[in-house]
């Protein structure tokens, strides 16, 4: 399981990269990430590891899409998988030289393992470019699913590396 998933995220990293590449190497980023989080239903401590990428397609306004396993920290066995194809917007990310790029996030998210449940997310956070092509992610994501008349929430503090 371990093996499968970590060729999962490299081939979703490798493929946000190449897909977001343009001419000026600023229209899209790729991204790695670590998060430490809880569920609402138990309380239980949670850990979310997970790549993907996004391009901007009109100023700030952008889409992307990432892959990760979320799992209690202590059974990793016990996790699912979470595909999410999202819209973004990205403050001042055209800007040259800029440092320092706040988003927000929403978006939906197919959990899966044996089975399968659908899932909405949202979130914020900023980018902070170290060089022209390597950075840091910090962001909050929350996954919701909505079942039989209440809600149960994953969040998570995403920690991880953009690249560009």
């Amino acid at each position: 399981m371990r093996n499968t998933t970590l060729s999962i995220l490299v081939l979703a990293a490798c493929g946000a990269v190449a897909w977001g590449q343009t001419e000026n190497g600023h229209a899209g980023q790729g991204y790695v990430f670590i998060a430490p989080g809880a569920a609402s239903h138990d309380g239980g401590s949670t850990l979310n590891i997970g790549g993907g990428g996004e391009g901007l397609l009109y100023k700030g306004l952008g889409v992307g899409a990432d892959i990760g396993y979320l799992f209690p920290r202590q059974d990793f066995g016990c996790g699912f998988g979470l595909l999410s194809v999202d819209g973004s917007y990205h403050f001042g990310a055209r800007t040259p030289g800029r440092k320092v790029v706040p988003f927000v996030t929403a978006g939906y998210s197919l959990a899966f393992r044996s089975g399968h449940a659908n899932l909405a997310n949202f979130g914020g956070g900023l980018d902070y470019w170290f060089t022209d092509r390597v950075g840091l992610r910090a962001e909050f994501r929350d996954y919701v699913w909505g079942c039989y008349g209440c809600s149960t929430h994953f969040w998570g503090v995403r920690l991880g590396v953009a690249f560009r």
